[in-house]
């Protein structure tokens, strides 16, 4: 059952990343990858917030494997930002490639403690 629940939320969440970064590069269609960004601190922000959201439910391990690895598993992609990264750096744009380092971490940080502040705000108004 685990591995239709990761099948599933994976394959839901690759539509979603690839549906958010094409929507981005429609809009941007510079050098710096910046559909990867997007769908990285949207995905940390989501995750910060449901985690906020649901850390004290009971809920099932299955539920818990769908949501956050499956779904969020697929749509955040860390292989896709450390490759950009790496033919940034090869491609000479070092500022940019170190921009890119930056903006992942940093705001993917602040986003997945953020949405997890936000929830918990929530809670506490809905409560």
């Amino acid at each position: 059952m685990k591995i239709l629940l990761l099948l599933t939320g994976g394959a839901l969440g690759t539509l979603a990343r690839y549906s958010l970064a094409g929507l981005t590069h429609k809009i941007y269609e510079g050098i710096f990858p910046l559909g990867t960004l997007m769908v990285n601190i949207t995905g940390s922000f989501f995750i910060g917030l449901l985690w906020g959201l649901l850390d004290t439910e009971n809920l099932t391990s299955n539920t818990r494997t769908f949501v956050f690895i499956g779904l969020f598993g697929g749509f955040t992609t860390f292989s896709s930002y450390t490759l950009e990264s790496l033919n940034l750096f090869r491609d000479g744009d070092i500022k940019l490639a170190l921009i890119n380092v930056l903006a992942n971490n940093i705001i993917g940080l602040l986003l997945v403690f953020a949405g997890f502040i936000a929830a918990r705000g929530l809670l506490s108004i809905f409560r």
